[in-house]
């Protein structure tokens, strides 16, 4: 399929960073397209889901997402969304990866990305423009990778069921139960779960949960509410599977996140 290239935005000469603010109603889509330039997709308010490929992620406040130059991706607002985005010339953050990854946004750094939507344009010749640009990008190799991913089966069975985890996390149904649903077996499923996604179903579930628990908990709920939310009955369970995978319990990992910040 061929590549929707947007370079309205891009850097211009003499530009080391473009800008852009905008804001989305709830339910906007932004179909796939991708950029010559870097991206820093950034809400003040709002969460985005945004997907690249075969993954997803979900992006609440005080978590931005870099996109690579050329990257298709698209984006959907589950809310309101007041975004600030970043375009900037390929290779101004070397130590940035060449693969979309969420980032930790501490205030600094969000005061930064909004000082520089809010001048416009960084430009290279300008003093206080390239030394805003240096701080930026510095802050930016610095920040703290959040595991907040999930990859999409291709397999249209394996999809239409992914789908179905996703559009309601408090389904309790067994794998059996879900398989028989899209006409395919247990065994099969599994299979085709490992070769794509490179994991079990029930681990991909998980993955799936602490997404969506993260963006809640960064949200303001509690614990309690977040384990419900996402299909846990006992809220010991939803800390022990947060433990598993980030390393901490829910209530020490966004303790520690506020520190951070």
């Amino acid at each position: 399929m061929r590549q929707t290239i947007v370079k309205q935005y891009d850097p211009g000469r003499g530009v080391l960073i473009s800008t852009l603010s905008y804001e989305y109603p709830r339910n906007h889509s932004v179909p796939e397209h991708a950029h010559d330039s870097d991206q820093l997709i950034y809400a003040i308010s709002g969460v985005m889901e945004v997907a690249a490929g075969e993954s997803i992620w979900l992006i609440p406040p005080h978590f931005a997402i870099w996109v690579p130059a050329r990257t298709v991706h698209s984006i959907k607002m589950t809310r309101p969304v007041s975004m600030r985005t970043l375009y900037m010339r390929r290779g101004l953050a070397r130590r940035l990866p060449s693969r979309c990854v969420v980032l930790h946004v501490k205030p600094f750094l969000r005061e930064l990305i909004v000082e520089a939507v809010r001048i416009g344009k960084l430009e290279r010749l300008t003093r206080l423009h390239a030394s805003l640009s240096d701080l930026l990008i510095a802050r930016l190799e610095n920040a703290s990778p959040i595991p907040t991913s999930v990859t999409m089966p291709k397999d249209p069975r394996a999809r239409a069921l992914a789908a179905q985890v996703l559009e309601n996390m408090t389904d309790r149904r067994s794998l059996v139960q879900m398989c028989s649903s899209v006409g395919t077996g247990v065994r099969t499923m599994q299979r085709i779960f490992r070769r794509e996604v490179g994991s079990d179903f029930e681990f991909w579930r998980r993955q799936v949960r602490l997404m969506k628990a993260v963006e809640l908990l960064v949200s303001g709920s509690t614990v309690k509410e977040a384990a419900f939310a996402v299909g846990y009955q006992q809220p010991t369970a939803f800390v022990s599977m947060f433990r598993s995978i980030l390393g901490a319990t829910p209530k020490a990992w966004v303790q520690a996140l506020r520190v951070l910040g």
